[in-house]
C-alpha cells in the first residue's frame, strides 16, 4: 500500500492501534504503538520519536533521540492482538541529520539490493530460509552466584516413555507415540503432535501476506518443527522471517507452549539451522543456471560458493552469532562443519539442491546458518560474499562428493571447518571484513559495535560462569 491507502485501510477497516516495528542491531523486533486516531500520513515523512540508547549497541544516552519511519508497503493486521491493530516495519533515522541510521539492519538490508544493482552484475538475488524451531511444554532457566541451570520440557519428548503419568495431555496418561532421538523426521500424527499448530502457524503467515511452501515435523524429539516460506527478495525475506518468528511464538504461546529459535536447547539431538537458498537473477534469466555445468550450476555460481568459502569463518560471526550456535556445529548432528559444496550433500557447508533441473529452480543452499541470526545482516553478508567471489572469480575447488563426517584424517586435515566457538569467529570477522564494506553496505561502526558487543555480553559473560557439567567432572579433583 501508499501512505494514503494505508489511511484508508485504517479508518475502512476499524483500526485502533498503529504499531511500529522495527530490528534492533542483533534481530530482536522491537515496537511501540500510538491510536489510529493521531496517526497521520505525516508520520511516513516526518517518522515518530523513539529512544534509541536503550537497543543494545545503538545510541549512547547524551545522543539518545532517534525517530522510526514506517514503510507502507509492510502494513499487515497484527492477528494476536484485542483490538485491531495493524503492524507497520519501520526505518531508523537519525533526527538531526535526516539521513538513514547505519545500524539499521534494514536500511544495511537495502543498501545490498542496491549495491548488487550498482554492480551490475545482477538485478536481483532470490533467498529461502529454511529456519527450524523447538516448541516446549515447559521451559526454566536462571542463573545466581551458587547455581545455574536449565530444564527443558515436552510431552513429545522421548524421555517420557517410561512416565506413569503426562501432564501435558488432556488425560495425564502416559499415551506413547514420540519421536525418539534423531528420530522426527517425519512421521504422522500421533507421533508428530503438532501438525495443527503447524498448519495454524501456516494459515496466519500467508494473511499476513507469506506465501509458505511447505510445512513438517523435524529431525529432533519433543518438538523440533520447520516451516519453510517461498523465495523472494532479500530485504523482503528479511521482513517475512520478522513476522515469521514473532506468529510462531506467539501461536504458541496461545497454546500454552513456548517456541524457541535457539540453535542447541537438547544434548545429544539435532540443533536448529536456517538453511538458507539463494541465487542471483537478471530480468528472467537465473545467472546460477547452465545446464551443463556441475549439478546444472553456471560459473558465476561457482565463483559465487568460492566468495562464500572463502569469507565463511568471518560470516559466521552474523549468521550463526551467539555461543549456543556452536553446540549445534559439531560432527554427527546432520550440522554442516566442513567448508565445502556438493550437490545433494547435506554434510557440505554448500548444498546444489537436485530435485528439479529446470533453470528457475536452481540455486544454491547455504546450510551454516542458524535462526538465532538477524536476517537483514545475515542475508546481506551472505550477498556480499558471494558477490566478492564473483568479482574476483573465486575458484571454489572441486566439490566433495562424500560424506565428509567420515573422512580419513589426511582428507579431513585438507578441508577448513566453521570455527569452534563465537570468540574464533569474531576473531574472523575483525581480520576478514572488507567484502563486508563494498559499496557501503556495512560500515566500520557497524562491525565494531558486533564484535565488542558479543565478546563483551556473550563471550564473555559465559567464560565467567561455572558450567553445571564441570562438577560432574571436577568436583572431586
Amino acid at each position: 500500500m501508499k501512505p494514503q491507502e494505508v489511511l484508508s485501510f485504517i479508518a475502512n477497516q476499524g483500526i485502533k492501534i498503529v504499531d511500529m516495528r522495527f530490528s534492533d542491531l542483533f534481530g530482536t523486533w522491537q515496537h511501540f504503538s500510538v491510536s489510529a486516531k493521531e496517526f497521520s500520513e505525516s508520520v511516513f515523512e516526518k517518522g515518530l520519536g523513539f529512544d534509541g540508547s536503550s537497543l543494545r549497541a545503538f545510541k549512547d544516552i547524551q545522543e539518545s533521540d532517534m525517530i522510526v519511519v514506517p514503510d507502507p508497503t509492510t502494513a499487515f493486521l497484527d492477528p494476536f492482538t484485542q483490538l485491531p491493530t495493524l503492524v507497520l516495519i519501520c526505518h531508523i533515522k537519525d533526527p538531526i541529520s535526516g539521513e538513514m541510521y547505519t545500524k539499521d539492519p534494514r536500511y544495511i538490508a537495502k543498501k545490498a539490493e542496491l549495491y548488487l544493482k550498482s554492480s551490475g552484475i545482477a538485478d536481483m538475488s532470490y533467498w529461502g530460509p529454511e529456519a527450524e524451531f523447538f516448541i516446549f511444554n515447559h521451559v526454566r532457566f536462571d542463573q545466581l552466584p551458587n547455581c545455574g541451570y536449565y530444564f527443558v520440557d515436552s510431552s513429545e519428548g522421548i524421555w517420557h516413555s517410561g512416565a506413569d503419568v503426562d501432564q501435558f495431555n488432556e488425560t495425564g496418561f502416559n499415551l506413547a507415540h514420540r519421536p525418539g532421538y534423531k528420530g522426527g523426521y517425519f512421521p504422522v500424527p500421533p507421533v508428530d503432535s503438532l501438525q495443527d499448530i503447524r498448519s495454524e502457524m501456516v494459515d496466519l503467515m500467508e494473511n499476513a501476506g507469506i506465501a509458505v511452501e511447505v510445512h513438517h515435523h523435524e529431525v529432533g524429539t519433543s518438538g523440533q518443527s520447520e516451516i519453510d516460506l517461498r523465495f523472494s527478495s532479500l530485504a523482503k525475506m528479511a521482513d517475512q522471517m520478522m513476522i515469521y518468528k514473532y506468529i510462531v511464538k506467539n501461536v504458541a504461546r496461545k497454546h500454552g507452549m513456548t517456541a524457541t529459535f535457539m540453535p542447541k536447547p537438547l544434548f545429544e539431538d539435532n540443533g536448529s539451522g536456517m538453511h538458507t537458498h539463494q541465487s542471483l537473477w537478471k530480468g528472467e534469466k537465473n545467472l546460477f543456471f547452465d545446464k551443463s555445468g556441475y549439478a546444472g550450476l553456471s560459473e558465476m555460481a561457482k565463483y559465487y560458493i568460492g566468495g562464500i568459502l572463502k569469507h565463511a569463518r568471518a560470516l559466521c560471526a552474523l549468521i550463526a552469532p551467539t555461543t549456543n550456535s556452536y553446540k549445534r556445529l559439531v560432527p554427527g548432528y546432520e550440522a554442516p562443519v566442513k567448508l565445502a559444496y556438493s550437490a545433494r550433500n547435506r554434510s557440505a557447508a554448500i548444498r546444489i539442491p537436485m530435485y528439479s533441473m529446470e533453470e528457475k529452480a536452481k540455486r544454491i543452499e547455504f546450510r551454516t546458518p542458524d535462526p538465532s541470526c538477524n536476517p537483514y545482516i545475515a542475508f546481506s553478508a551472505m550477498l556480499l560474499a558471494g558477490l566478492d567471489g564473483v568479482m574476483n572469480k573465486l575458484d571454489p575447488g572441486s566439490p566433495l562428493d562424500k560424506d565428509l563426517y567420515h573422512l580419513n584424517f589426511e582428507e579431513d586435515s585438507k578441508v577448513k571447518s566453521v570455527p569452534g566457538s563465537l570468540e574464533e569467529a569474531l576473531f574472523a570477522l575483525e581480520d576478514d571484513h572488507t567484502f563486508l564494506l563494498a559499496g557501503d553496505v556495512f560500515t566500520k561502526d557497524v562491525i565494531s559495535a558486533w564484535t565488542a558487543y558479543k565478546r563483551l555480553h556473550e563471550v564473555d559473560q559465559m567464560r565467567l560462569r561455572p558450567h553445571p557439567y564441570e562438577f560432574s567432572l571436577y568436583y572431586s579433583v
